[in-house]
């Protein structure tokens, strides 16, 4: 703790004025916007003299659990060092940080995104959940918010109430993680302050958005289908993609890009037998434990029961062992809740006398 407030101060850099390029959802949401592209140096969030930084047009609320009924949602308005800090101070407990966003994808999403990726990393929690509801926004700051979230190994979830639309598909493609209930949908993509006066002018216009949001999807591995399926559909229009077609775009469920990348760093750094040994665990563990229809507990400790029968955990390759994560967050969580039956039999035995 001493040391996350002892850290060192870095001055920010001077914000960069350009024209955003969004993607037009007008029709979909009456939430103000708020485009202006915020300055993101790579050591900004060093120190803890943040930038000055607030959420901005959305909602945003953080917790420490996977779901409202363990730990209600706290509101984040400012994304300072200290008040993020406080709200996310629970966190240490259970090794995870979830955050709830509904709202506009802009310039306060992105910051949002990347001050609670660089606290949760301070703060050493394994486990990052974003859930998120949105009818899209500014596609250059939802590729921003994507790349760090890739950086940071997120989860993304779609509620069954809730929304991930135009911009919105960007966000979703980054994660590490895809888990969607609720709606998905795409539309064509517009530039703001157009001075296209023709077909031609405009589709000129289109192809260079077009191209980024293509380069994108590559690097995120998200079928560039996507891409070309949001240029057939006019922007007053919304095209939900069912659950087939978000399997097939690579939109749910691991991210192909993210699997690949580390495939190669284990084997690099583990070997090829290890490698062998991981896909095995990862395919009985898949069919063995019931991934997505049981509590994260229980899966862990159903997973942790097949680890031996495979080596593991192997000793050379602590870090990259199966559920390495799950078993820490595990160990967090089965210690927390004997330090509460502690503190209630304490109480208990307090009342008594």
């Amino acid at each position: 703790m001493l040391a996350l407030v002892l850290a060192g101060c870095s001055a920010p850099a001077p914000p960069v004025a350009r024209a955003p390029v969004t993607l037009g959802d007008k029709a979909l949401t009456s939430a103000p916007a708020s485009d202006e592209p915020q300055p993101h140096p790579a050591d900004d969030l060093a120190g803890t003299r943040w930038p000055d930084a607030r959420v901005g047009g959305g909602v945003a609320e953080v917790s420490c659990e996977r779901d409202d009924t363990d730990d209600p949602p706290r509101r984040l308005q400012s994304l300072g060092f200290y008040p993020l800090f406080d709200a996310m101070a629970a966190c240490e407990s259970t090794g995870l940080v979830r955050l709830s966003y509904s709202g506009r994808i802009d310039g306060g999403f992105t910051e949002l995104v990347r001050r609670v990726s660089a606290m949760a990393q301070r703060m050493d929690l394994p486990e990052h959940l974003l859930d998120i509801d949105s009818a899209g926004g500014n596609v250059e700051e939802a590729i921003r918010a994507g790349d760090a979230m890739a950086d940071a190994a997120w989860t993304v979830r779609v509620q069954r109430d809730a929304n991930c639309l135009s911009a919105c598909v960007l966000v979703l493609a980054a994660a590490d993680d895809r888990v969607v209930h609720g709606n998905v949908g795409v539309h064509r993509l517009m530039r703001d302050r157009s001075n296209a006066t023709s077909r031609a002018e405009l589709n000129d216009e289109l192809r260079n958005v077009n191209a980024t949001v293509r380069d994108y999807f590559e690097r995120h591995g998200v079928a560039l289908a996507v891409a070309d399926l949001m240029m057939t559909v006019p922007n007053r229009r919304l095209r939900l993609l069912t659950a087939g077609e978000l399997d097939e775009y690579g939109l749910v469920g691991r991210n192909a890009a993210q699997d690949d990348l580390e495939r190669i760093v284990i084997r690099r750094k583990c070997g090829e037998g290890f490698m062998r040994r991981r896909d095995a665990f990862q395919r009985q563990f898949e069919a063995r434990c019931g991934v997505d229809e049981r509590p994260w507990e229980d899966v862990t400790r159903c997973g942790l029961e097949l680890r031996p029968a495979y080596g593991f955990p192997d000793t050379r390759c602590v870090d990259e062992t199966p559920l390495a994560d799950a078993e820490r967050r595990l160990r967090l969580e089965d210690a927390r809740q004997a330090q509460l039956a502690a503190d209630a039999a304490a109480s208990t035995d307090g009342s008594t006398q």
